[in-house]
């Protein structure tokens, strides 16, 4: 006698709804970063060139967020939240990547680049997560589908972002693209080994412990840089820390969406939504910031329909590509 299989005990994140509802709810969270953070330097009076104090602002944002998922998962676990003996390594390495190369880089780099190069740069994320899932982690194949759905991503976040920039060309520059470059790498590779590691290792504990490890590091770098961290004269002290916690509550809900999303889905169907974090940025930052100048509404509609049927794409069964059919029949 055969038994279906039961799909009441699938997890929710792992059906088509859970993982679009997941990676739609991250991404309009890390897209609302865009303008907070804008909002954040203006209430801290930290200066965009003022690299020290934007590291140290970083750090104490991800202490803020481990700390919120760790009191939040102690309390509905009733039980302390830390990692056993065997995941210290592993939220130790996923921090290095996920949290202090990328925003170190990041911050370093951006001061020494123009926003729309940095920004395209970024964009090219999802790409860096494919090709690493597929070509150095291999536990994925490439298909037409993926290759056309991150190309049709990368247009739509090229449109929104050339839209948003009265910059007249592109340049490159080790010391500041290569650094930007460097972050998106880094970025990347904290995906695919989130995916590993969830094998045998809670992804959420992970990604709470890697932000407390992270943001102790970049906290500590930025104090030793001369970096300072404290409400503007004249600002709200209230309204600063809220938003200081707010950015923190950002991180830690959107990580561990993505981290638990990623541990029961292909990689490339999750990289794919990250396209959305540039383009719910330009929106949501015409909305808090007022930039309507900067960024038309046809421009944004098409920037959003590209990418979204960049995710369609990609999500829709795979067709391998020729040379994947020919080593197919090969091995046949």
């Amino acid at each position: 006698m055969t038994h279906s299989t039961d799909h009441r005990n699938e997890p929710f994140l792992s059906t088509g709804a859970g993982m679009v509802l997941a990676c739609l709810a991250a991404c309009l969270l890390w897209g609302s970063a865009f303008p907070c953070v804008k909002i954040g330097y203006a209430l801290f009076d930290i200066d965009s060139a003022d690299v020290a104090s934007i590291v140290l602002f970083a750090g104490v944002r991800f202490l803020i967020s481990g700390s919120l998922v760790v009191a939040g998962m102690s309390i509905a676990r009733r039980r302390p939240y830390v990692p056993a003996r065997g995941d210290w390594r592993q939220a130790a390495e996923l921090s290095i990547f996920q949290t202090i190369l990328q925003y170190l880089c990041f911050y370093v780099g951006l001061s020494r680049c123009a926003g729309v190069t940095s920004s395209i740069i970024e964009a090219s994320n999802a790409f860096l997560i494919v090709l690493l899932a597929v070509y150095a982690f291999r536990t994925e194949s490439m298909t037409w589908r993926k290759a056309i759905g991150c190309v049709l991503g990368f247009a739509g976040v090229l449109q929104v972002s050339l839209a948003g920039s009265a910059a007249g060309g592109l340049s490159f520059r080790l010391d500041g693209e290569g650094l930007v470059f460097l972050s998106t790498f880094a970025a990347a590779m904290s995906s695919n080994l989130s995916k590993r590691y969830s094998r045998d290792h809670d992804p959420v504990l992970l990604s709470a412990w890697q932000f407390i490890i992270g943001g102790a590091v970049l906290a500590a770098a930025g104090l030793a840089m001369g970096g300072h961290v404290a409400p503007a004269e004249g600002a709200n002290p209230v309204a600063a820390i809220a938003l200081l916690v707010y950015l923190g509550f950002i991180s830690a809900a959107a990580y561990s969406l993505w981290s638990a999303t990623l541990a029961v889905n292909d990689v490339s169907h999750v990289a794919v939504f990250g396209f959305m974090n540039p383009v719910f940025g330009a929106i949501l930052s015409v909305l808090l910031l007022g930039e309507g100048n900067v960024l038309r509404p046809a421009v944004a509609l098409g920037s959003l329909a590209l990418v979204s049927i960049g995710i369609v794409i990609v999500n829709r069964p795979n067709v391998p590509l020729p040379h994947e059919r020919l080593r197919q029949r090969l091995r046949g």
